[in-house]
Parts: C-alpha cells; structure tokens; sequence
C-alpha cells in the first residue's frame, strides 16, 4: 500500500507523514478525512512544518480538491479550536457572510431588521485588511462601542436584544488563522477549495443554525467574475449543508463600490441613514434582499412575506430601535441614531471634480478602497491602526452623467499631508467616456 496509511511492515501498524500526504496531492489524488486532520492538527500543534503545509496548499492550488475533500479539510480546521456552544441562545440563530468589497456595510442594516422580527443574529466578525473594511472597526467608530466580549456577555446580549456583533477570539479555528497566514506569504490565497473552507470553518464554529452567505463579484471582490462567484458560493452552500446547517447564497455586485460612503464613521452614518429608509438606492435593495433571505431561511414565511417584513422593520422603526439597544447593550453611545455629530468628524475635506464631461462608464471599486485605506480608514497589515474619520462619499457612480467641474467625491482625513495621494488615487478609478453603460443589477444570482 504506498503513500499516506501504508503498512509500515516492520512496526505493523499504519503510519501517516506529511511528505506522503504531499506526493499524494501532488499527483492528484484524494486525501480521506483522517489524512486531512493529521495534517490540520499536526500543522496548528507543530509537528507539520510551514514548509510541508506551503508544499501541500500549492499542491492543492495546482490539482484541485474533491467536494468530500473540501469538506472534510473544512470540518477539521473548524475542529482545530474552540467550538461556540450557543444552545443557551433561545431561538433560531442566523448569520450572515460576505466574502468583503468597498462600502459593504449591510451587517449594521441586515442584522438589526432580523433580529427586530424575532430571530436571533449571533455575529462574529472581523477587521479590514487592504481595500475591504472590517465590520468590527465600523462600529467601533462609535464612542464607547465594544466587540471584546466574553462568552457570557455575548450570549446575553443576544438572548435580551436578539442580536450582538463581536470580534472572533483567537480560540475559534487557529488552524485557519494559521494557514491564512501561511497561504498570504506562499501566492496560494486565491484558490477556491481553500477559499471555501477558510470562511466556512469560521461560520460552523460559531455554532448558529442557518447561514446567508453575500458573495461579491466584480473589481472590488476576491472573486473578480460572476462564473467564479457562483462557483465559491456553491461549494460553501455545500460544505453548509453536509454540515447540517440551513443555508444560503446571493451572488452580488462589487464592480461599484456599495452605497456611497466609504470609510468607517462615514458608513455608520449611511447604515443609520438607511434603518430611517433614507439609504441609497443600490445598498438598500441589497440589504433588503439579503434581510428576507435570513428570514426565510429561520422559517418566518416565504420570499414575498420576508420581503414584507424586512420592509415593515425599516418603515416601523424596529430596526433602528434595535440597533439602538445593541449599541447601548455593546457599551456604545445610543443616541447616535438620532444626533450623528456624536461620531467622529475629519479635520480636512477635499473635493474630488470631474475633469470632462460625459458619463462615469466604469469605477475600479478595489481602487476606491485603496483611496480610503490612503485617507486613513484602513489598513494594509493587521497591526496597522485606523483613522475612524476618514473616508471617502461619492457622488458620482457608474451610469452617472457628470459635467466638467461636477464633484465626483469628497476626501474625508485628519492628515492633510494624506489627502493629494488620495485624490489622484481615486480619480484614477473613474473612466468617464462618451457611453452610458448598463445599470447593473446588483444581485445576480441565489442559490437557496
């Protein structure tokens, strides 16, 4: 028997290495669930080293993965860690994922319309890293606001207002954040089977029941073409259900950065705006849809009546009174729904004017982010901090007509020095032409 669980004659009992777990891949091959889990324990306890697991990741880039494969390496890096226990949670629990662009803060919208129509919305989310904002750092731009907190605050808090958004602690799948790093160094991120199993091992171990998953497509999202995102979004929904879970997908515009602020402070003030239903078009419709879809998914009715009731939770006010006590309940400043000054304000403003006349025909949205990230609201490495002030608010989108002069933009900073870098940033995003081009139709697809 050759390759990994061979017969070793001498010892006669089975035997696993990584350099036989390697060969394998290399060539092709499928490797079962125990061989997955010797090399996920063996990577996150030291007995792999980087080296094999750089080797192996490649390997997998090159030949591919089996959907039992994904799987399985999903169930073990979810393994690898604590696993949250949320049974004391009364209630159906739903999360929400996105896979990250410019501008996407629909979690501050969608999770307080559920949770307003009784489901329970258990989050974990993360930071910015490079041209996509973290959820956590957005609402930290609240006074007072906290996403440390320990198990027992989060499940009441929960269980008293129906939904709290927290940082995931460093005891839920190492292994994950473990081969991130790794993948980040060894130019194997991009690959499907790993992208997969890096998101969906973080959503099974935070215990909720249904899972929504927003796969963004276009040039401000990992997944560049629609095709790809189909493709991710599918084999997550996939690794979903094998595991047991109710789930989800839309497949979603990011051609065009979301809404039109960008930047921390900025994008609570937008998601404030659209729980008034005063919103921008295009984000208010995503929220909408991806709200309904959450609903149906914890069994309140069907597409038509969710939609309804995500649409009464904004009109009713429900939805910002629910986002009210889960800032005040977090520790943060509640009266931010109805004051906006009490967030923090940039020193500089700048704006951004068309230099011809025409139409905006296309936006580099990952470039817009770039822009912001220039401006202070984010960070190319993890230990970088963050201006909660700065950002970006657009005034001119693809499809938009602009005349010479017309404002594109406004430049949000408190480091003036930051703010030219910015500006010719940004106006590198924009290809105004001759051509009105087609409105994009936001959501592209589901798979439900």
């Amino acid at each position: 028997m050759s390759g990994a669980g061979r017969i070793d004659s001498e010892r006669g009992r089975d035997t696993l290495r990584a350099y036989d777990l390697i060969d394998k891949k290399k060539k092709g091959e499928s490797l079962n669930r125990e061989e997955i889990d010797f090399l996920i324990h063996g990577f996150v306890n030291g007995d792999v080293a980087d080296y094999q697991m750089a080797a192996w990741a490649m390997a997998v880039c090159f030949q591919g993965m089996s959907m039992e494969e994904i799987s399985n390496l999903t169930l073990s890096m979810a393994a690898s860690g604590e696993m949250m226990d949320l049974s004391a949670i009364e209630g159906c629990k739903v999360d929400k994922h996105s896979t990250g662009g410019v501008g996407d803060k629909t979690t501050l919208v969608i999770g307080p319309i559920v949770a307003s129509q009784g489901v329970k919305v258990a989050k974990m989310s993360g930071r910015g890293l490079g041209h996509t904002g973290g959820t956590l750092d957005k609402l930290e731009s609240i006074p007072g606001f906290r996403t440390a907190l320990s198990d027992r605050e989060f499940t009441d808090i929960v269980n008293a207002v129906g939904i709290c958004v927290a940082g995931q602690t460093k005891r839920l799948v190492p292994a994950d954040q473990k081969l991130y790093a790794l993948r980040d160094v060894t130019a194997t991120v991009d690959n499907i089977p790993l992208i997969a199993s890096s998101i969906m091992s973080k959503k099974l171990a935070s215990g909720s029941d249904a899972i929504l998953l927003d796969v963004k497509t276009g040039s401000g999202a990992f997944m560049k073409t629609q095709k790809e995102a189909e493709e991710l979004a599918g084999i997550m929904v996939e690794i979903g259900r094998r595991a047991g879970k109710k789930m989800a997908a839309l497949v979603t515009d990011m051609d065009v950065p979301l809404g039109m602020a960008v930047g921390n402070a900025l994008e609570v003030r937008e998601a404030i705006d659209t729980l008034k239903g005063h919103g921008p078009e295009d984000f208010t419709k995503v929220c909408l849809e991806l709200a309904a879809n959450m609903l149906v998914l914890a069994g309140k009715g069907s597409p038509e009546q969710c939609m309804a009731l995500a649409k009464e939770a904004v009109a009713s006010g429900k939805a910002l009174d629910t986002f009210a006590r889960m800032v005040k309940a977090q520790g943060g400043d509640e009266t931010v729904v109805r004051d906006l000054s009490v967030l923090p304000a940039a020193r500089y403003t700048l704006e951004v004017k068309a230099p011809v006349t025409g139409y905006v025909e296309h936006m580099d949205a990952q470039g817009c982010g770039a822009a912001a990230v220039l401006l202070g609201a984010g960070r190319d490495r993890k230990e970088d901090g963050i201006q909660p002030d700065a950002g970006i608010i657009l005034c001119k989108k693809t499809g938009d007509s602009v005349k010479c002069g017309d404002t594109l933009a406004v430049l949000h900073t408190s480091c003036r020095e930051r703010i030219q870098a910015a500006k010719d940033r940004l106006l590198a995003c924009y290809r105004i032409g001759p051509v009105c081009p087609p409105v994009s139709p936001h959501i592209f697809s589901g798979i439900f």
